[in-house]
């Protein structure tokens, strides 16, 4: 069992678990349009907004699903009945910079952060109208399973080619691979 322990507002250890809770309370920079190589246009709806006048933050981790699984369909890499892999969702986060809210015309970037061997970070920028910098941004993980035994399998060969089309550079999210 990995420990933290924190003595007079000092950390002597550091587990795995407390070291992302640290990295992620680190302010995110919202990314620019042009950091994603594929861009999708969502439509806002009227019943996307909340009490507050903007979009609840439910739909866009709807949003993410739909970039996502919008463009396995379109490559051809996404079939509901016959494939023998399915992709599970393991992990979602999202950071907020601007509000989005109906009628306004979201164009959701996509781009590839990591490739493992069973398992792709998405990550999701949100840009609403012709923003060109996010207004909310995130990352979607699938962990590929074997669609009857649900165990981890090694991500399909079109597959992985097709995601390293979308891979960026970790220095400059700019950049593609």
């Amino acid at each position: 069992m990995n420990i933290c322990r924190v003595t007079k507002n000092r950390r002597t250890s550091v587990c795995a678990a407390c070291s992302r809770r640290l990295e992620a309370m680190s302010k995110p920079v919202a990314q620019a349009r042009s950091a994603y190589p594929y861009l999708r246009d969502i439509t806002t709806r009227w019943m996307d907004n909340d009490v507050y006048g903007h979009v609840n933050n439910v739909i866009y981790y709807s949003w993410f699903d739909t970039v996502v699984n919008g463009w396995l369909l379109e490559q051809k890499l996404l079939d509901f009945d016959q494939c023998p892999t399915v992709g599970l969702v393991v992990d979602t986060h999202c950071s907020y910079f601007s509000s989005i809210a109906f009628p306004d015309l979201v164009r959701a970037g996509l781009r590839v952060a990591r490739l493992g061997s069973s398992s792709v970070c998405y990550e999701v920028g949100l840009f609403a109208n012709d923003n060109t910098e996010a207004s909310a941004q995130g990352h979607f993980v699938h962990v590929y399973v074997d669609r009857v035994s649900r165990r981890p399998v090694p991500l399909p060969a079109a597959l992985r080619d097709a995601l390293e089309t979308l891979l960026v550079l970790p220095a400059d999210k700019g950049e593609r691979r």
